[in-house]
C-alpha cells in the first residue's frame, strides 16, 4: 500500500495473478539487458524488434486470427483502430457501456455513431435498420464488461451482423486469460471466432504487463498498420513490456490450473456474497459488482474496508450513472477461499453498518 500497510487486494485486474510472477520479472529483466529500456521510436521507424514480431505471431495464433499488431497501450488500440475504420459515410454501432477508449475512437472517426442500450439486441437491430444498407458498418462491443462483469451476447450480435452486413469487433481486455480455450477470450468461449472480424486485447490485465493488440485478417491488419494514427505516431512497446506479455501468454497455455482455480474461487465468491444478502447484479466473471447505488456510501465503504485491510475500488459517476454506483470486487488466481471468507465477512459488517444491506 502507499502508506506501507498491508491489505488483501481485490482491486486489481491481474486476473491470473501474473503481474508479480518471478518468471515475468526475469523475462523483463533479460529483455532490458539485451535491448535496453526503450526503442525510442515508433514502429515505422526504429521501434520494431524481433520480440515485437514474435509476440504478434503468438497472439494471432492464440486468438485464432491471421495477423496481429501491438500498440503501446490498450487505450491506444481502440483509439486508433475504431477511428481508422470509421470511414466517411459509414456507421459505428456501440454498446452504451463500451469502454471510454472505444467512445473516443468513434469520436475521431468520420462515421455516424449510434449507441444502443447495453446488451439489448432489439435496440441494436433498430440502429442497424437505420443504417444505409450499402454503407460500411462496424459493431464494437466489450467481450466482458469491466464494471458489471457480464458478457456480451455474442451469438445474437453475430447473427445481426451477418443479417445487416456489418463487421464485429470485440474489446476482450477483460476476457483474455479468463474465458475460452487456454484463456483465448470471449469469441472462443462462444465458439464464434470464425464469425468475428477483430479481436482486441490489453496486456495490463491477465498478461501482467502494459500494452495492447488488435488481431484480424491480414488485409485489415495491414491497413491499420498504415492508417492507425495512435500506432504510427507513438513510441513502440518497451522491450520489458513485450517480454513480460510474451511470457505471460506462454504461461496461460502451459498452466491451465491457474484459470481453473480462478473459476473455482469465482463461483465460491458469487455464492458467499449472494448468501450474505449482497446484490451482485448479473456478473458472469471474476469481476463482482457489489451494488451500492449511493456515491457517499460507496466512498465510505471503500475507506472503512481499507482501514480493515481490504482494498476495493468504488465505481461512481461518470463511470456509471448514480443509480448504478457500485464497489468493484475483482478476483485473481492467487486468491484463496480463505482470502474471500475474510473479505466477505468484513464487507458484510461494513455494508450493514452503512445500511446498504440488512
Amino acid at each position: 500500500m502507499t502508506d506501507g500497510s498491508q491489505a488483501l487486494m481485490f482491486g486489481s485486474n491481474s486476473y491470473l495473478g501474473l503481474s508479480d510472477d518471478p518468471r515475468l520479472k526475469e523475462a523483463a529483466i533479460a529483455a532490458v539487458q539485451k535491448y535496453g529500456t526503450s526503442c525510442s521510436g515508433s514502429r515505422f521507424l526504429n521501434g520494431t524488434l524481433d520480440i515485437h514480431e514474435e509476440l504478434e505471431r503468438k497472439l494471432a495464433k492464440f486468438v485464432g486470427m491471421d495477423k496481429a499488431v501491438t500498440f503501446s497501450t490498450g487505450f491506444q488500440v481502440n483509439l486508433g483502430v475504431v477511428s481508422a475504420l470509421g470511414f466517411r459515410g459509414g456507421y459505428i454501432l456501440l454498446d452504451d457501456t463500451d469502454h471510454a477508449c472505444i467512445i473516443d475512437g468513434s469520436r475521431l472517426s468520420w462515421s455516424t455513431v449510434y449507441k444502443f442500450k447495453h446488451n439489448d439486441m432489439n435496440a441494436l437491430e433498430k440502429k442497424l435498420k437505420a443504417c444505409e444498407a450499402d454503407k460500411p458498418k462496424l459493431i464494437v462491443v466489450d467481450g466482458v464488461y469491466s464494471m458489471l462483469g457480464d458478457l456480451c451476447p455474442l451469438p445474437q450480435i453475430c447473427d445481426l451482423a451477418e443479417q445487416y452486413n456489418a463487421a464485429v469487433m470485440i474489446d476482450d481486455a477483460h476476457g483474455l486469460g479468463v474465458f475460452g480455450e487456454n484463456g483465448s477470450g470471449t469469441a472462443s468461449h462462444f465458439g464464434l471466432t470464425d464469425r468475428v472480424d477483430l479481436i482486441m486485447g490489453t496486456f495490463s490485465k491477465s498478461f501482467g504487463s502494459l500494452g495492447g493488440f488488435i488481431a484480424g485478417s491480414e488485409k485489415v491488419i495491414n491497413f491499420l498498420k498504415h492508417n492507425s494514427r495512435s500506432l504510427i505516431f507513438s513510441a513502440s512497446m518497451t522491450p520489458a513490456a513485450v517480454a513480460a506479455a510474451s511470457k505471460a501468454l506462454d504461461l496461460m497455455i502451459e498452466e491451465p490450473q491457474r484459470r481453473e482455480h480462478l473459476w473455482d474461487i469465482t463461483r465460491y465468491a458469487w455464492k458467499r456474497f449472494r448468501d450474505n444478502g449482497f446484490d451482485i447484479n448479473a456478473t458472469e466473471s471474476p469481476i463482482i459488482p457489489l451494488m451500492v447505488r449511493d456515491t457517499i456510501k460507496a466512498l465510505t465503504i471503500v475507506r472503512m474496508a481499507y482501514d480493515q485491510g481490504v482494498f476495493i475500488t468504488p465505481v461512481i459517476s461518470p463511470a456509471v450513472p448514480e443509480k448504478d454506483v457500485l464497489i468493484r470486487f475483482a478476483l485473481m488466481a492467487t486468491h484463496t477461499k480463505e482470502h474471500i471468507d475474510i473479505a466477505v465477512e468484513k464487507l458484510t459488517a461494513i455494508f450493514k453498518e452503512t445500511g446498504v444491506i440488512q
